[in-house]
């Protein structure tokens, strides 16, 4: 049967209980002191790890302080600075154009609404939520690759494009915790419910969890279409 929206909401707000005990410390890994800065590491995060853009960004905030000093930099050592997080030709187009465009239009200041986040170069909807939410604490959900694959799994939400998962998860979460949920999950992801080996034994919400691809453990659930064959014979 599938689970009413209701369900859905009660067991989100106990996921959220369950989560927060197992992780007290969850929250925004990528290093920062201002807007800029987060908006910057989080652009360079794209397909590379937070610890990596951390090691980048330590001496590249100690060079580039404003959106004018990015604004003006010259692409090629840009490139030099941040090839370690890969992708360095497009996303130093990104961050460059990004800058300029603060500086054109907002005087160097990084907007505070998702739509005008959106609007500049470089920047999706998990770059602009992550932005909001942890440099201006309004709520936000940042579908990064942990929120896409984790929330499937414990059936909160099923999509194969992040802006609906967003969407999805919006109704479901209360939006006090969106930012906050997403920390959560983000942690999950990276210490057990990983992408190929996920933990399931030592999950702390497996009671919760209806994924059918649960791994190991006394009790763990077989894939549906396994049980569905070895009820067949």
């Amino acid at each position: 049967m599938r689970e009413s929206l209701e369900s859905r909401r009660t067991r989100t707000r106990s996921l959220i209980r369950h989560l927060d005990r197992a992780y007290p410390d969850a929250a925004c890994a990528l290093r920062f002191s201002t807007p800029l800065e987060l908006l910057v590491a989080t652009i360079l995060a794209a397909q590379c790890t937070d610890e990596r853009v951390n090691q980048v960004t330590a001496s590249l905030f100690q060079k580039y302080r404003r959106a004018a000093d990015y604004a003006a930099a010259d692409p090629a050592t840009f490139e030099g600075e941040i090839r370690s997080t890969g992708f360095f030709r497009a996303k130093t187009r990104s961050v460059l154009g990004m800058a300029r465009t603060l500086v054109e239009r907002h005087g160097g200041e990084v907007p505070r609404t998702l739509d005008a986040l959106v609007a500049l170069p470089g920047v999706g909807r998990k770059t602009a939520n992550v932005v909001l939410g942890n440099a201006f604490g309004v709520p936000g959900i940042a579908v990064d690759t942990h929120v896409f694959r984790v929330t499937q799994r414990l059936g909160l939400a099923k999509a194969d494009a992040p802006d609906d998962i967003e969407a999805q998860l919006a109704e479901v979460v209360p939006r006090a915790h969106w930012t906050h949920f997403c920390h959560l999950i983000q942690a999950h992801g990276r210490q057990v419910c990983h992408a190929r080996s996920p933990d399931c034994p030592s999950c702390p919400v497996r009671a919760l969890c209806p994924w059918p691809g649960k791994t190991g453990g006394r009790g763990a659930t077989r894939p549906a279409s396994a049980a569905r064959g070895r009820r067949r014979r």
